[in-house]
């Protein structure tokens, strides 16, 4: 009861937001613009604030998922930016300004700040950078001295983290050369159909290290339902997909992949550690970083993780730092190297404030 009451009043908290927004946009329109039409206005207002929500009943109207996604960036500033723009409208009649002018001032102001906000976003989102790093590990019974890796999680190939983001993707990690590359999770945004019919999975098919192509599921693999079918689909492109897998890719060198944290009955790092010659480094992937204390306990010695998005649009970046021990970025814990992206894709609106697309490139020199 107490979980439906909660649910209850966050949902009437969204739409009285809703309701709040609509109507500083149609004050603006109706006094600044002469608009007179508020019918049309609360119609087309209505099918953009759920959009996202109708997108997943009528999957094949794309269109309603491009506009729901990019109201989510909108109603998470608009909360912000529209207070403050009443805030202005209020000093402006102090200040002897005309309602007329000042509404016009306000909305012309908060149009600005929304165009700034979405331009740095969009630029953030489909503008990665490569984030480097050089670690020394215990050499261990490793043949090699060194190794290098290219890491990109949560790309949420879909409709908006499209072909043209694949291939920027393979241009920049071919240009690493990487000895073995990985993915650790939400390589697809929920169902494989728009990742296929894109084309995406043949582009993702010109990935290759000598060490080969490994990646996990994230949370929105399993969120698809359809978990078979991309397994297929990423064999047939030679990216192999560990589910609570340990391989021996190296002399002297193990790569454990577990099953997302969805997976109730998934293996522990420890029992998937059972399994790796202790004299050796091992190297894993677990998509959520929740369990970093569980992997330097079972020795692991370098992890890699994604799912935060680092909050993806600030201010959210406060909250996955007080949710996860490392929300973003490279923390050592004893023998463990723990590495937690910020993904290279972006989930719902194409925006990215406070955080950057990004691959990693991981130097590892062995001692």
């Amino acid at each position: 009861m107490r979980g439906r009451n909660r649910f209850i009043t966050i949902l009437v908290l969204l739409n009285v937001l809703i309701i709040y927004m609509g109507w500083n946009i149609w004050k603006w329109l109706h006094m600044a613009l002469g608009f007179q039409h508020p019918e049309w206005f609360i119609l087309i207002y209505a099918l953009v604030s759920y959009a996202y929500i109708l997108s997943r009943k009528w999957k094949n109207l794309k269109l309603l998922r491009t506009v729901g996604s990019v109201w989510m960036g909108f109603f998470q500033y608009g909360v912000l930016i529209f207070p403050a723009a009443d805030l202005l409208v209020l000093i402006l009649i102090a200040a002897g300004v005309t309602l007329e002018h000042a509404v016009l001032f306000s909305g012309l102001a908060a149009l600005l700040a929304f165009l700034v906000l979405f331009g740095l976003g969009l630029f953030n989102a489909y503008s990665p950078v490569i984030r480097k790093y050089e670690i020394e590990v215990k050499h261990k019974n490793s043949g090699r001295k060194s190794i290098r890796m290219a890491v990109a999680s949560d790309m949420h190939f879909g409709w908006l983290s499209g072909a043209g983001h694949a291939r920027r993707l393979v241009r920049k990690v071919k240009d690493l050369e990487p000895d073995l590359i990985l993915l650790p999770g939400d390589i697809i945004d929920d169902e494989p159909g728009p990742f296929v019919e894109k084309k995406i999975d043949q582009i993702l098919k010109e990935l290759q290290a000598p060490l080969g192509v490994f990646g996990v599921l994230g949370n929105h693999e399993y969120y698809g339902g359809e978990i078979p079918e991309y397994l297929n689909i990423m064999d047939r492109i030679d990216i192999k997909i560990l589910m609570d897998e340990v391989v021996k890719i190296d002399e002297g060198l193990y790569l454990i992949g577990r099953k997302d944290r969805m997976d109730a009955k998934r293996k522990s790092f420890q029992e998937l550690a059972e399994k790796v010659d202790r004299s050796s480094t091992v190297i894993s992937m677990d998509h959520q970083p929740y369990e970093l204390h569980q992997a330097e306990e079972a020795g692991v010695d370098i992890l890699f993780s994604g799912h935060t998005h680092r909050g993806q649009m600030a201010p959210n970046h406060l909250i996955t730092r007080k949710m996860y021990e490392l929300d973003w970025g490279y923390k050592k814990k004893n023998q463990l190297h723990a590495f937690v992206s910020s993904g290279y894709g972006f989930w719902g609106p194409p925006l990215r404030l406070g955080s950057r697309s990004e691959i990693l490139q991981v130097d590892v020199r062995f001692i």
